[in-house]
């Protein structure tokens, strides 16, 4: 671990700092921030209201800009807009006017991350924005905490060599989470001397998720044996307790984020070695819900002093009723929405009854997509960059309106892969596609 003053010394990361009139962007519309991944409830779902619900030709663009490698969606708090991508050989770490697009102060910082299959060589993991600190977690397993009103350097571990991380198929993906004064991150360690992953020889070595200090990047606990995935950790309380939950490589860990503490582990994992555990878990009061698009399918768990019980499961060589890859399913009044596919050409956008696993409706053809919750409504992004508004019943599939994006000359702004889920924060609508984010007036 680097404190701030080593960067006097010659470490890699270098602080550029633009500054255009006001430092200090105010959010004019109602609503609320969306701090980390999936929203201030890491659930892709919105309490905003009054939203636009026709358009011709998609809401009006109040600004995009090219971004460069990267998947990872930004995330907005206090007026200001917090982007994590890749140009060339260095990360950077953006902040903007979240209405404007302005550039307020950016800070780089070397990596040498090369894909294993040839993908986006950038980050996966959103920024998480935490009063005057922002956290990022690169796809090469830096975990850095920056000043957010300015972009100085707090801390940074290289989670690689302080855990021995063994480089998973397409880096590190997952983006942590605040509890208190600890950051909790999934990071997933093997011990020395451990193959390459397509051996598929596990070696853990007890870091699958690690707390650290907040202020210092200090290690607190280390607990999980496992490997990491592409989900991401989220937080809960039942019945005055409160549950940490991580979909790791092998399957769901329930943990006490506040401290070092076990409570169970749950194996779910597809039998191919090639398959990952990407979407992040859903909880509805005691119970959550876990699902992968590699065979497996999904599992309802509800959770207890004494561990869990099974509510329901998909089978094992049966079709998954609910098979989401890289995408995160949404909740909404005891119905389960996502798209269930592994492949572009076969993903449907689902609607399964919560309680039972049972199938409403399902509605092919609209290829692999992301969705967003708000005022009883679904916004859907799918993955060649068109844009979907579509009511929240399970009554059957119900589009409102659809459209492509476009910039003022005509041209199309969201092109394929647009992998990285939308988000929504004081009537602005964000999204990504290949080489520019977008931003949209919805309210």
């Amino acid at each position: 671990m680097k404190s701030v003053r080593d960067f006097a010394l010659g470490a890699p990361a270098v602080l550029i700092v633009v500054l255009v009139g006001s430092t200090q962007p105010v959010c004019g519309q109602a609503g609320e921030d969306w701090p980390s991944f999936l929203g201030p409830r890491r659930n892709s779902t919105s309490i905003e209201t009054d939203i636009l619900r026709r358009w011709s030709d998609g809401p009006e663009v109040a600004w995009h800009r090219p971004v460069a490698e990267g998947y990872s969606m930004p995330t907005v708090a206090g007026g200001r807009l917090f982007h994590f991508d890749r140009e060339a050989d260095h990360v950077r770490l953006s902040s903007f006017d979240s209405e404007s697009g302005r550039l307020i102060w950016r800070t780089e910082s070397e990596t040498h991350y090369e894909d294993l299959y040839g993908y986006s060589g950038g980050p996966r993991a959103s920024p998480v924005v935490d009063g005057h600190r922002v956290f990022t977690f690169g796809a090469d397993g830096w975990l850095r905490c920056h000043r957010s009103e300015d972009g100085v350097l707090l801390w940074e571990v290289d989670t690689v060599s302080r855990f021995g991380v063994v480089q998973n198929f397409f880096g590190t993906g997952s983006t942590p989470i605040v509890e208190g004064d600890i950051l909790i991150a999934q990071i997933g360690g093997s011990a020395p001397g451990t193959p390459d992953v397509h051996s598929g020889v596990m070696a853990p070595n007890g870091s699958a998720v690690v707390g650290f200090d907040k202020t210092t990047g200090e290690v607190l606990y280390r607990l999980g044996d496992d490997l990491a995935s592409y989900a991401s950790p989220v937080l809960t309380t039942i019945r005055d307790r409160r549950w940490g939950l991580a979909f790791l490589r092998g399957g769901l860990l329930a943990f006490e984020p506040q401290r070092e503490g076990l409570r169970f582990f749950y194996p779910w994992r597809a039998r191919r070695l090639q398959s990952v555990n990407a979407s992040t878990p859903i909880v509805i009061g005691d119970e959550v819900l876990i699902t992968e698009s590699y065979g497996a399918g999904a599992s309802l768990l509800r959770l207890g002093a004494a561990g869990f019980e099974v509510i329901w499961s998909d089978e094992p060589r049966r079709r998954p009723r609910l098979a989401c890859h890289w995408n995160t399913p949404v909740v909404h009044g005891g119905f389960i929405y996502a798209s269930s596919g592994e492949k572009s050409g076969s993903a449907e956008l689902r609607c399964l009854k919560w309680s039972t696993g049972e199938v409403m409706w399902s509605e092919p053809g609209l290829r692999r997509s992301s969705l967003l919750y708000v005022d009883d409504h679904l916004i859907v992004l799918t993955e060649y960059g068109e844009l979907l508004l579509i009511r929240a019943t399970p009554e059957g599939f119900q589009p409102i309106t659809r459209s492509q994006v476009h910039d003022e000359n005509g041209d199309l702004l969201l092109r394929y892969p647009a992998w990285s889920a939308p988000i929504l924060s004081h009537g602005f609508l964000y999204l990504r596609g290949e080489g520019r984010l977008v931003a949209l007036r919805l309210g």
